[in-house]
């Protein structure tokens, strides 16, 4: 693994990190302070990032993106990661590319318009009785005629509101294994629009202020075979092959956000005196300093050996997972301590900390709990020794 960055790497690190501090950072106050995101500076911004490359360039170069190796693009995302999530997330978006698997027709009719910035997707699992039980789920679809009818509750569905349509994964029939009956999975394309489809407001959210989530309520919907994304009873064979990435994508942001929280408790440390001098030269700030630079790199290693393993098509559920879980604790970690080197100051508004404190903590929570991270790991370790 060659740990330099070539100069197309180089490029998009410079490139990204510009259009962040430029296009981005200017907005983040207003957006924390009303928790909106208004449509006409998403529209605004949206058109800046397609002139400069960014938009959807998570996607492969055929269906018009960026084409990025995995550690190229996990090195756009630490970029993008520093500024308010909703502001990168929705003003230069990345399609998820489980649009990939979808037939041409398919492609044509939801993909597409993503990659144009004419609409959104969003992706609808969770349940309020089913999180990371995904095979808890009780939403199901049943087959009538050519035609499938879906029923039940999605929650948690972030930027739905503002999507066109939802992947939706849901339960379209039973089977028996060892260990008991077992749902099996469905995904469908469901247009915003469609009759007994509605989508209602979320929650109030601690994290990302800006960035929404949603209720989805299906009642009898009705919508054609022709919907459904790849295999019927096989939403999860298509979730695996094309999700997975997704928790690089986090620990990618988190990293981010921490290299802005230690940059910012650094130049404090520099600059503010007590007692006669820098307060970084006290044994109390400097080892946190050190230890958050050392939880940094540590959890910087574990994700672009992650990405590098990704494109070896070497990596395991366990490097993915090791890496969400390093990034994510690490991110929570250096917040608090940026706040406490800088004070009660690092509590105001006026400096990104605070934000960047309330974001981390849905961090460990969305895309697979810590726990459910530990549980991956562990597992592969002891199926190892045959335990």
């Amino acid at each position: 693994m060659n740990f330099g960055l070539d100069e197309e790497q180089r490029l998009i690190v410079e490139t990204t990190r510009a259009f962040v501090e430029k296009e981005l950072y200017p907005h983040e106050l207003e957006i924390e302070r009303t928790g909106h995101l208004p449509m006409e500076l998403i529209k605004e911004v949206q058109a800046k990032a397609m002139a400069a490359g960014l938009y959807a360039a998570n996607m492969p170069e055929e269906v018009g993106g960026a084409g990025l190796d995995t550690v190229s693009w996990l090195l756009y995302e630490r970029e993008l990661g520093r500024a308010n999530y909703a502001l990168h997330w929705t003003c230069v978006a990345r399609p998820s590319n489980i649009m990939l698997a979808g037939t041409d027709e398919q492609k044509e009719r939801y993909l597409y318009p993503c990659m144009r910035g004419e609409t959104w997707d969003c992706l609808a699992m969770t349940e309020p009785g089913a999180g990371s039980d995904l095979r808890g789920m009780k939403a199901t679809a049943r087959q009538d005629g050519s035609d499938w009818v879906l029923n039940g509750t999605k929650h948690f569905i972030s930027h739905a509101d503002i999507a066109g349509f939802a992947i939706v994964f849901i339960a379209t029939g039973e089977e028996e294994t060892p260990r008991g009956k077992r749902k099996k999975i469905t995904a469908f394309f469901v247009d915003k629009g469609t009759p007994g489809f509605a989508v209602r407001d979320g929650y109030r959210n601690v994290s990302h202020r800006g960035y929404t989530n949603s209720v989805l309520e299906f009642d009898d919907c009705r919508i054609p075979a022709e919907q459904v994304l790849g295999e019927v009873h096989k939403g999860f064979d298509v979730a695996n092959s094309w999700l997975g990435a997704t928790r690089l994508q986090v620990a990618a942001t988190c990293l981010g956000r921490a290299e802005r929280a230690l940059g910012h408790a650094i130049d404090y440390a520099a600059q503010r005196e007590q007692f006669g001098q820098q307060i970084g030269k006290f044994q109390g700030v400097s080892f946190k300093l050190a230890d958050m630079a050392t939880e940094l790199k540590a959890a910087e290693l574990l994700t672009f050996e992650a990405g590098w393993k990704y494109d070896q098509n070497t990596i395991t559920d366990a490097d993915m997972a090791m890496a969400k879980l390093k990034a994510t604790e690490m991110l929570a970690f250096v917040a608090d301590e940026a706040i406490q080197i800088h004070g009660g100051m690092g509590l105001m508004d006026e400096l990104p900390l605070e934000r960047i404190w309330r974001d981390a903590r849905v961090e460990r929570i969305w895309e697979g709990t810590s726990e459910i991270q530990r549980h991956i790991i562990s597992r592969a370790m002891l199926r190892a020794v045959g335990g």
